[in-house]
């Protein structure tokens, strides 16, 4: 299935999500040193870094919508892309009513949306397995034919095709 949206012959869903997917581990992390140490600037920055991390998910969803309406009706792909989908965005409203929680004061946040943060990192973990059982299972978003000799996505080759030579290009 090569359809969705691409750049330079790759989907752009799997480009957008390693910014969430970092971004919210790293917020759980600071949180966890604010735990710790009660400095304020930790705190501050998970606040930053969740923000961030919204708003690469909200582009990353955009992209993930429209490779998931490109998926054949009737497959399993569909429904796994409706949990995958459905899962993540649970885990984008934890990081934004998170992020808002936080809104009074960043350097000094309740308990609560520290909570909502490791929750919304767990359900994520999930989500991403779903998406890797769509791509590495069912190879939704592969082009027909991969291989590990395929050519340059920017050859203009299908990935059927043997590359000539063994370099990068």
């Amino acid at each position: 299935m090569k359809k969705g949206l691409r750049l330079f012959g790759h989907p752009l869903h799997p480009m957008w999500i390693v910014f969430p997917l970092g971004l919210f581990p790293v917020a759980a992390v600071f949180d966890i040193i604010y735990l710790v140490t009660h400095s304020g600037h930790w705190a501050d920055m998970s606040y930053w870094i969740i923000a961030a991390g919204i708003i690469g998910s909200l582009i990353a969803a955009v992209f993930g919508f429209v490779d998931w309406l490109a998926l054949p009706s009737g497959t399993r792909a569909v429904s796994v892309g409706i949990f995958h989908g459905l899962t993540n965005f649970i885990v984008v409203v934890l990081f934004i009513v998170s992020w808002l929680l936080r809104q009074p004061n960043p350097t000094m946040p309740g308990l609560l949306p520290i909570i909502l943060c490791f929750i919304g990192v767990a359900l994520a973990l999930f989500g991403g397995w779903l998406g890797g059982e769509l791509v590495y299972r069912m190879s939704a978003g592969v082009d027909e034919g991969a291989h590990l000799d395929s050519p340059n996505s920017l050859s203009g080759r299908p990935a059927s095709e043997r590359a000539s030579g063994t370099g990068f290009v």
